[in-house]
C-alpha cells in the first residue's frame, strides 16, 4: 500500500493515463482525473473506513447466537476470523463496484446494519449464526430483485421520511450504547439500585477507562479538525496506551473479581504475530431458510423487514452526496451508472450474508477519497485491493481490547445522531413516531421494536386525525405484520402452538 501511495504522490496533473486502456476504461482523462490520482484517492477512502475491520468483529464476534455460540461457531469469540472475511467482502464488493459501475464508492459491512444482525437477529431464542446470515441473504436477494424491477423508489416513498430519519438516529444511539456498555463506561451496578451507572461505582478509576476516555477525545478531537482516518488512528493510538499499560501494570482480563481489567481482549501481543494467512472459513456458513423452522414465518418477515428498512435508504443519498462531492451528478440530480450502482450495493448486502460479516452497503466515507480527487471507479477498485491485502494482517485485532476501539462506536453514534434535524418536531404526526422509533431502540436493546412501534404509531395516529388517505399500503402491511409480531407469544399461547 505504502508503493502505491508513493506512486499516486510522484504523479503529476500532467501525467495522464491518456490513450490507455484504462483511462479508456474507468474514463479517467474525460473525469478531469489522472492514474495517480484515482490511486490515491482510492488509498484516501481505504484509510478512512478501514476502521471497521476492527469494529465488525467487535460487534458481530462478540455476540452469541440463540443457540449459545459465536459467529464461525466455538464458546470464545474469533475475532481475527471475521476480520479476514470482513476485510474479503469489503475488497471484493468495492471491486465490484468500480469494474461494474466505474463510481468511486467503496462498500464493507455497514455498521448499525451489523449491530441489527447480531442483537436484534441473532440473539434471539432459537437462532444461530447460520440462521441470522440466512435473512441477510434474502434481504439482499429482495433488494436486488426491488431495483431490478424499479419497485425500490416506490418504497422507498411509501415510508415517510421522518421515519427513515429517525431509524438511523435510533440506530445511532443504539451503537453509541453498545459502545458505553462494552467499555464499561456504563456498568449494571453490583447493588442493582440503578439499571446503570458510571463505571465502577459511579467512578472512572480504572485504567482501561482512562484507554476508553483518551481514545474519546483523540477521535473527537481529529474529526473537528477534519484529520482524515481519524476514526482509525484514536483506535491505533488507543491501542498503543493499552498495550503500553497493560505491559507495565498487568491488569488481565475484566471479571468479577477483577472489575479494572481489560474487556474482550487482554492486549498481548500475538503470539503467531501480526501476519498470518487469512481464515475465510466464515464464507458460506448460511442458512437461506433455516430460520423458518426457528422463529417462524411471520418472524423471519418482520426481521426482513427490519433490516430492509435499515439497509435501504443509505445507498440512494450515499450515492448522491458522493456522486455530487465528485461533480458527477446529471441535470436531475442523478450519478451515472444509477441502476449499476444500486445493483452492486444489493449484491454486497447478499454477499455479506453468504460471507457470514453481515450486510455490506455503500460508505459515505468514500467522499474523502473524492475530496482528494478521486473520480472514476479505480478509486474503489484500489480501495479493495488495499482491503484483500489488509486480511493478512487480521490477528493484530486481537490486539485491541474494547476500550480501545469503541470510542469509534460512541462518535460513529454522534454522526448518525446529527440527522435528527430532520425531523420536524412540531408536527407530532410523525414527530411521536419517530420519537418512539429513536429511544425504543436502545432502551429495548433492539432496532426491531423501535422499527415496529415507530410504524404502528404513525399509523394509529394518522387513523385517529382523519388522514388516513396519507397512509401508503405498504405501511398498513407492516403495522399489521408487527402488530402479530409484538403479540407473537400470546398468538401462540391462544393457538396451542
Amino acid at each position: 500500500m505504502l508503493t502505491l501511495w508513493h506512486t499516486a504522490r510522484m504523479t503529476t496533473t500532467t501525467d495522464r493515463a491518456s490513450g490507455s486502456a484504462i483511462d479508456r476504461f474507468f474514463k479517467i482523462s474525460q473525469r478531469g482525473s489522472t492514474l495517480g490520482t484515482e490511486v490515491r484517492g482510492g488509498l484516501v477512502t481505504f484509510f478512512t473506513m478501514s476502521y471497521i475491520i476492527v469494529l465488525n468483529p467487535l460487534i458481530i464476534g462478540t455476540v452469541k447466537s440463540g443457540d449459545g455460540q459465536f459467529l464461525g461457531g466455538g464458546d470464545t469469540p474469533n475475532l481475527a476470523m471475521v476480520a479476514a472475511t470482513t476485510a474479503l467482502v469489503a475488497g471484493l464488493m468495492s471491486i465490484l463496484m468500480g469494474v461494474v459501475a466505474n463510481f468511486p464508492l467503496a462498500l464493507a459491512t455497514g455498521l448499525g446494519l451489523n449491530a441489527v444482525v447480531a442483537y436484534s437477529i441473532a440473539a434471539l431464542p432459537g437462532m444461530s449464526w447460520q440462521d441470522a446470515m440466512g435473512i441477510v441473504v434474502l434481504e439482499g436477494l429482495i433488494i436486488l430483485l426491488l431495483v431490478t424491477t424499479g419497485l425500490r423508489q416506490a418504497v422507498f416513498r411509501a415510508v415517510p421520511r421522518e421515519l427513515k430519519t429517525a431509524i438511523s438516529v435510533g440506530i445511532g444511539l443504539f451503537i453509541a450504547f453498545i459502545g458505553l456498555v462494552d467499555a464499561g463506561f456504563v456498568r449494571i451496578p453490583a447493588s442493582l439500585a440503578t439499571p446503570v451507572e458510571l463505571g465502577i461505582g459511579g467512578s472512572l478509576g480504572s485504567w482501561p477507562l482512562l484507554v476508553f476516555v483518551v481514545g474519546l477525545f483523540v477521535a473527537v478531537i481529529l474529526m473537528v479538525r477534519k484529520v482524515r482516518g481519524a476514526i482509525l488512528i484514536a483506535i491505533v493510538s488507543a491501542t498503543v496506551l493499552a498495550f503500553l499499560i497493560e505491559l507495565v501494570g498487568d491488569l488481565g482480563a475484566k471479571s468479577a473479581e477483577n472489575p479494572a481489567g481489560w474487556s474482550l481482549a487482554v492486549p498481548h501481543w500475538p503470539s503467531g504475530g501480526i501476519v498470518a494467512a487469512p481464515d475465510f472459513s466464515l464464507v458460506g456458513q448460511f442458512s437461506l431458510f433455516g430460520s423458518v423452522k426457528s422463529i417462524g414465518v411471520v418472524a423471519v418477515i418482520l426481521l426482513v423487514f427490519s433490516l430492509l428498512l435499515a439497509d435501504f435508504f443509505d445507498t440512494m443519498g450515499t450515492m448522491v452526496a458522493v456522486g455530487g462531492e465528485a461533480g458527477l451528478l446529471d441535470k436531475d440530480g442523478n450519478p451515472p451508472n444509477t441502476t449499476r450502482i444500486l445493483v452492486v450495493d444489493s449484491i454486497a448486502a447478499a454477499a455479506g450474508g453468504a460471507g457470514s460479516v453481515s450486510s455490506n452497503t455503500s460508505y459515505i466515507e468514500s467522499a474523502s477519497g473524492v475530496g482528494d480527487g478521486a473520480r472514476t471507479g479505480l478509486a474503489s477498485v484500489v480501495t479493495g485491493l488495499a482491503f484483500l491485502l489488509a486480511t493478512f494482517l487480521a490477528p493484530l485485532v486481537q490486539l485491541v481490547p474494547f476500550e480501545a476501539a469503541t470510542p469509534a462506536l460512541v462518535v460513529v453514534g454522534f454522526l448518525m445522531v446529527t440527522q435528527i434535524t430532520g425531523i420536524d418536531w412540531r408536527n407530532y404526526e410523525v414527530a411521536i413516531p419517530a420519537f418512539l422509533t429513536i429511544i425504543l431502540m436502545p432502551f429495548t436493546y433492539s432496532i426491531t421494536v423501535g422499527i415496529g412501534a415507530g410504524i404502528i404509531m404513525f399509523v394509529v395516529l394518522k387513523v385517529a386525525v382523519g388522514k388516513v388517505r396519507e397512509v401508503h399500503p405498504f405501511m398498513w402491511v407492516t403495522s399489521a405484520l408487527f402488530v402479530v409480531y409484538f403479540l407473537i407469544g400470546p398468538i401462540k399461547a391462544w393457538l396451542g402452538i
